[in-house]
Formats: C-alpha cells, sequence, structure tokens
C-alpha cells in the first residue's frame, strides 16, 4: 500500500496501446497508410504507467481477475490509551504530525496531510495537492466514512469506515476498508492495503502514547 503517483487505491499497472485498424486485406494498418502509402508506422508501443497506496513498483505483474465482489472488507482494530474525543481529535486534526508520509504518500516526506472540509489532502512542499478521499459521513466523536482514491480519481475508489469506541484500556479505533469492486484491480488493491493499514496505524498508535508489539 503505497500512496506514491502511481495504492491501493493502489495500484496496479495500467497499459495503453496504440492500436491500428484492419485494412481490407485483413492486415494492420492506420488512416495514414490508406491515404499515403509511402507513410510507415512504426510497432505498436506498450506505455506502462505505475501507480503507487500508494503502490509499489512490481516488474510485470499479472493484473488479478478477481471479482472485487468476492473480497472480504479488510478490518484492522488498534487500541490507544485515551479517551473517544480524544482519540478521534488525534487522528483527524493532526494526521501529518503521524502518518507515515515518507513511506505512504503521493509526494512523499516533507509533504503535509489533513482533513480539509470534507476533503482528505495531501499537499507538497511546492504547494502540489492530491486528494487522498472524500468524506460522505462525519460523526465526531464516534466514526466517519469516506470514499478512498489516493493517487487515482474517484473512477477507481475503495471505502474506508474508522470507528471510535470505549474500551478498558482506553479507546478501540477500528478501521474497515471495503468496496475493492470499485478499484482497478481488486485483489492486487487489497493485498496491498492489507500491507500497508498495519504500518500506518502502528505510528497513530505510537503518537498517541499507546505501545506497539
Amino acid at each position: 500500500m503505497v500512496l506514491h503517483p502511481g495504492g491501493c487505491g493502489r495500484v496496479g499497472h495500467r497499459r495503453t496501446q496504440i492500436q491500428r485498424s484492419p485494412d481490407h486485406h485483413g492486415r494492420g494498418s492506420s488512416l495514414l497508410t490508406l491515404i499515403n502509402p509511402r507513410v510507415r508506422l512504426l510497432p505498436p508501443v506498450e506505455l506502462v504507467v505505475m501507480e503507487n497506496l500508494f503502490s509499489h513498483p512490481e516488474s510485470e505483474p499479472e493484473p488479478s481477475q478477481q471479482d472485487g465482489d468476492g473480497l472480504d472488507p479488510l478490518i484492522i482494530t488498534v487500541v490507544v490509551p485515551t479517551n473517544v474525543s480524544h482519540a478521534f481529535q488525534g487522528f483527524t486534526d493532526h494526521p501529518h504530525l503521524w502518518w507515515p508520509l515518507e513511506q505512504e504518500s503521493v509526494f512523499g516526506a516533507g509533504s503535509h496531510v489533513e482533513f480539509e472540509e470534507n476533503l482528505i489532502l495531501e499537499t507538497a512542499e511546492d504547494g502540489r495537492t492530491s486528494v487522498w478521499g472524500t468524506i460522505d459521513d462525519w460523526q465526531p466523536p464516534l466514526s466517519f466514512h469516506a470514499s478512498w482514491y489516493p493517487a487515482s480519481t474517484p473512477l477507481w475508489s475503495t471505502e474506508i469506515r474508522v470507528a471510535f469506541r470505549a474500551v478498558e484500556e482506553g479507546t478501540e479505533v477500528r478501521l474497515v476498508h471495503d468496496g475493492w469492486e470499485g478499484a482497478e484491480d481488486p485483489a492486487a488493491s487489497r493485498a496491498s492495503y492489507a500491507e500497508g493499514w498495519p504500518r500506518v496505524l502502528e505510528r497513530y498508535v505510537r503518537f498517541m502514547g499507546g505501545a506497539v508489539a
């Protein structure tokens, strides 16, 4: 799970090919060669766009064909030693103080992430911005829900819900990541976040004064 251009939501590789149109003999040609037979086409060019939560570079991965509807939600739970209100504030008011931007971001170390109105937004040192998600349900200090598409667009979005509840040790923070059918490569995206979310929440727990196993 990595947010670098190129996780997540991931994340995967998209390939675009320059296509040729078949001529009347069934051979590959283009409108240019029909108009001017002296024009010669170069072989098809494959453009590979590498995406990163938010993705890790990989060598020629095979795209997964698993339907996102068949994938279970990713559920991660941590406990922080504080009350619910303080836990919610630490998560939503100060993510720039604990989020591992050097690992999990679009612009890398030195950028700034914040909850800005209904957006989860990263800003680079040079002023560029990247929207990680759009919040569509805000219930402080108990929960929030957002469509999630770091390093991507709302067209390829998944869903996260983070809920806070009091427990004997302090506050349980439960993150549920679902909606994998909205990802470009559902299985690969889930696998990436299964690795990345524990790293992110571990930093949150440390920031809140909790112990990490």
